[in-house]
């Protein structure tokens, strides 16, 4: 009977923790990255987006500044309108890492 109590309270541990995990990482994808401050890495985060376009992203904010608004991103080669739409909601623009998304 012990043998029985001890697997259903590993199993109810395990859910536990599994249902934590989950709740975590929905909040984790729900913080906007903020494209005129996030590192290669941090941008790297947003789905679509991978080192490649990371890095693009960085080099072009370093050679003219800011980003006045995500539509912005499409001076970057590779990124159009339809990445625009798609990352949208996962980004903002902003100098003081506020949550400003245009």
């Amino acid at each position: 009977m012990n043998g029985l109590r001890n697997k259903a309270f590993a199993l109810m541990a395990a859910a536990c923790f599994l249902m934590v995990f989950m709740a975590g990482a929905g909040l984790a994808q729900n913080a906007k990255v903020n494209i005129n401050t996030a590192s290669v890495e941090e941008l790297m985060q947003i789905k679509g987006i991978g080192k490649v376009y990371a890095e693009r992203i960085v080099s072009y904010r370093e050679s003219n500044g800011s980003f006045g608004s995500i539509e912005d991103l499409q001076n970057i080669n590779g990124i159009g309108p339809k990445t625009i739409e798609r990352i949208k909601d996962f980004v903002t623009v902003s100098e003081t890492g506020q949550d400003t998304a245009s």
